[in-house]
């Protein structure tokens, strides 16, 4: 995807900023694949994506991530993948979490905060959990489908 810069405050204002879904729809959990669900911000200034993607060749690895601006990757929680390599050098395992940093966009990522997600190993609970960390004030429907 194309990088948008934008100021760290702005990242932060936009994260932090209350969402809901742009419709009524029902969504599908991907048994593989990629879904990606239109959210605008509650003031309805601002338009974001939460997009959802699953390996299917391992079940148990996947993506949830929150961008703004169609192509601005704000936040990403990854997991049942391979460790990733910081700018710096350091290595995180997966699961981990990338946030938007000035400079690097989302090349940055950190362990995945214990008191936000309570149940990593659960694919379900880690969505439900990554929708509130976004910002989202009203879940879209997502049916869960048999694998999750």
């Amino acid at each position: 995807m194309a990088e948008i810069d934008l100021s760290q405050a702005e990242a932060d204002d936009l994260i932090a900023m209350p969402k809901v879904p742009t419709s009524e729809e029902t969504y599908n959990y991907p048994l593989a694949g990629n879904l990606s669900i239109p959210l605008v911000s509650v003031n309805r200034r601002e338009n974001f994506y939460l997009d959802i993607w699953r390996s299917g060749i391992v079940l148990a690895k996947g993506r949830y991530q929150s961008r703004a601006r169609n192509v601005v990757i704000l936040l990403r929680l990854d997991f049942g993948g391979s460790p990733h390599r910081n700018p710096n050098g350091t290595e995180l395992p997966c699961p981990h979490l990338h946030i938007y940093r000035e400079g690097y966009a989302d090349k940055w990522a950190y362990a995945v905060p214990q008191n936000i997600f309570g149940n990593i190993e659960d694919a379900w609970q880690s969505l439900t959990d990554f929708m509130a960390y976004c910002g989202l004030v009203k879940e879209p429907r997502i049916n869960r489908g048999l694998y999750t």
